[in-house]
């Protein structure tokens, strides 16, 4: 496996991980930007970016009419490629960095995995690093790749790093955000549709009969919190019976945060209990459902119903089989890493963003069988 795990905390007086991995040759001086950009060597040349991307990097794979039109543009625009950046990428390491928010969380782990198995195939190694929630071990990481010149970096942000990642980008390592949409645009992202996501759980609770849904989940400053929250409201609001939707918070996404949780919801009298949850992940899901089960007073699916966020190999082990959202966690970790590559080899290459789609999988916590 290519990973190396990296601790925040590393010294700063011991080797850096480059110097253990291989040597970085000379420094380079990497421009930030330049005046004319591929956008508009593609307009003036009246072809598309790609076009003129393959020019630069396949000139045999475009016709010849389509290389005398880029060609020309290029000289009367005066346009420079970014070859600093591309000579900085050539002398790194063969090494791409993964920023999780969560390493506990087996999603993330699974995300990892397809990276790690689309690396292999380019001969590169993974170095990852955890934040475990917390922003500024997640800006010592973005640091300590900037420094190791990795050739890209691959991030599940927790805090707002687009000043870091944009340092990044400018000092020539591809940045890829993954489970998280970018809203802006300026870096690519790979993720699912968290709020299509969210409103598919809820919609699912309310065909089953339910109509008192609590969402369990936080904290709310991670994207995808929200985005599942604003989903599961949007169902409970367009439902065709009234459907109410009370939002429970948590300190983090961790099973313990879903059996406090759990914990609170039995304190009150039964008749003030919800009959659904929907968990922000599969994590806080399992803590509700180990409180439920322990307690003994509230059956599920039959009195309380679960569904989670994520669709973890726990999920199906658990002592209830766990209904859940899935995420096609490994495809979006080769799809990441691929991506981060392709940008590498091409610094002009414009941002994309893919969405997947989520998917409903329906287990005994919330039908029974």
């Amino acid at each position: 496996m290519n990973r190396f795990m990296l601790s925040s905390s590393y010294p700063r007086d011991l080797p850096r991980c480059g110097q253990v991995l291989g040597p970085i040759p000379g420094r380079w001086r990497v421009e930030a930007s330049v005046a004319v950009s591929i956008r508009d060597v593609a307009q003036r040349a009246g072809v598309s970016v790609g076009t003129v991307s393959n020019v630069l990097n396949r000139p045999n794979e475009v016709s010849a009419d389509s290389v005398t039109r880029v060609t020309r543009a290029i000289e009367e625009l005066g346009y420079v490629r970014n070859d600093a950046a591309r000579k900085l990428r050539a002398g790194i390491s063969a090494t791409v960095g993964f920023v999780v928010l969560d390493g506990q969380n087996p999603f993330y782990n699974d995300v990892v995995r397809g990276a790690e198995d689309e690396a292999s195939s380019h001969s590169i190694a993974v170095l990852y690093g955890n934040t475990d929630q917390d922003p500024r071990r997640e800006r010592t990481y973005i640091d300590l790749f900037h420094e190791q010149q990795v050739r890209g970096l691959l991030i599940a942000p927790y805090g707002d790093v687009t000043a870091h990642l944009g340092r990044l980008r400018e000092a020539g390592i591809a940045v890829v955000l993954v489970d998280r949409f970018s809203g802006d645009g300026k870096f690519s992202s790979v993720s699912v549709d968290s709020v299509a996501g969210g409103r598919l759980a809820v919609e699912h609770l309310i065909e089953t009969g339910r109509d008192r849904i609590a969402f369990v989940g936080g904290p709310f400053d991670i994207r995808q919190v929200n985005d599942r929250l604003a989903g599961a409201r949007a169902a409970a609001e367009n439902a065709n019976t009234p459907a109410s939707l009370e939002v429970i918070a948590t300190e983090s996404m961790a099973v313990e945060d879903g059996v406090s949780a759990g914990a609170r919801i039995l304190a009150r009298s039964p008749s003030d209990w919800p009959d659904a949850l929907f968990a922000a992940n599969d994590l806080i899901a399992l803590g509700l459902l180990q409180s439920l089960v322990t307690d003994g007073r509230a059956r599920v699916p039959q009195d309380i119903a679960i569904i989670g966020f994520d669709d973890i190999p726990f999920a199906a082990a658990a002592a209830v089989p766990l209904s859940s959202i899935r995420q096609p966690s490994r495809v979006m970790g080769r799809t990441a890493l691929r991506i981060v590559l392709e940008e590498a080899a091409d610094p002009d290459s414009i941002p994309r963003q893919t969405v997947f789609p989520p998917e409903l999988v329906v287990r005994s916590s919330t039908v029974s069988r």
